[in-house]
């Protein structure tokens, strides 16, 4: 009882705007239990955007989700290769580039996702919306695209500045991609806390990339992870756990979550990463 009202007289001397988040005090005692989770940080005013501090914003994610009909996945996929094959061949005019290219094997079945580059931010997202609605073969190849799919959802994300920038890998690898659905208002302390939480996963070269919602469903982010199968899954994320302060980078960003949910990703035949 000491210890709860120890933290709630610390906690009724806080200025309102103070936020809470989780944490360790080795201030004290070690019978506080998960109360010693609790340690004031304040978060301080800034006249610069959250994005601009976490990240390059000339360099801007498409992250397209499609949910396909079961009975149409091999069309689907035959379709969407012709597509990346006419953006590669006006790779110069419309700026982007596919990133990667993956079904969901587990989790959200029958899907999936394309996550593109637009080197030029947002500029170069208007001109290419532009010259594919302008370009017949492409307004074509996106109707008959219709045909095969359930529903579609488009994300434009940024990346994370800390986190490495999705080159390509080698065969044969799967990819996992952990989203989260974080707390308005605290995309800076996730961001701070995961980048110390990346020194503790470099051991495997399990990290792909990580991003984070600019327009579409917000404050989301986006973590991908490569691993040669489910069981070096399992055996990266056990040692990690290993690692003194892995803990407490755990404990710090769980209470920053609303949801989250994980996806096994296998990669197409034409994606740039396997």
């Amino acid at each position: 009882m000491k210890s709860i009202n120890k933290i709630l007289n610390i906690c009724s001397t806080l200025p309102k705007n103070t936020r809470l988040i989780s944490t360790t005090s080795s201030n004290l005692n070690a019978d506080d239990g998960w109360f010693s989770k609790l340690l004031v940080r304040r978060i301080e005013p800034t006249k610069e955007s959250h994005s601009r501090m976490l990240s390059d914003k000339e360099i801007v994610y498409a992250l397209h989700t499609h949910n396909i009909r079961p009975d149409s996945v091999d069309k689907y996929l035959k379709n969407y290769k012709t597509s990346v094959e006419f953006v590669e061949s006006r790779k110069a005019d419309l700026g982007c580039e596919l990133v990667g290219s993956w079904t969901v094997s587990v989790g959200d079945m029958d899907q999936a996702l394309h996550l593109w580059r637009y080197v030029g931010g947002f500029e170069k997202i208007d001109k290419a919306k532009i010259l594919f609605r302008e370009n017949p073969d492409y307004r074509a190849l996106e109707k008959e695209r219709g045909n095969f799919v359930r529903s579609r959802h488009l994300q434009y994300l940024l990346a994370f500045s800390f986190w490495p920038n999705g080159e390509p890998r080698q065969p044969n690898n799967i990819y996992e991609i952990r989203s989260y659905s974080l707390k308005p208002g605290t995309m800076i302390e996730w961001g701070n806390n995961w980048a110390r939480g990346l020194t503790y996963r470099r051991a495997q070269n399990e990290a792909f990339a990580g991003y984070f919602s600019q327009i579409g469903r917000l404050y989301n982010v986006h973590h991908i992870w490569c691993y040669k199968n489910l069981q070096a899954r399992r055996e990266t994320r056990e040692s990690t756990w290993r690692n003194p302060g892995w803990d407490e980078c755990v404990a710090y960003t769980v209470p920053l979550i609303r949801e989250m949910h994980c996806r096994i990703l296998e990669p197409t035949e034409f994606s740039p990463t396997q």
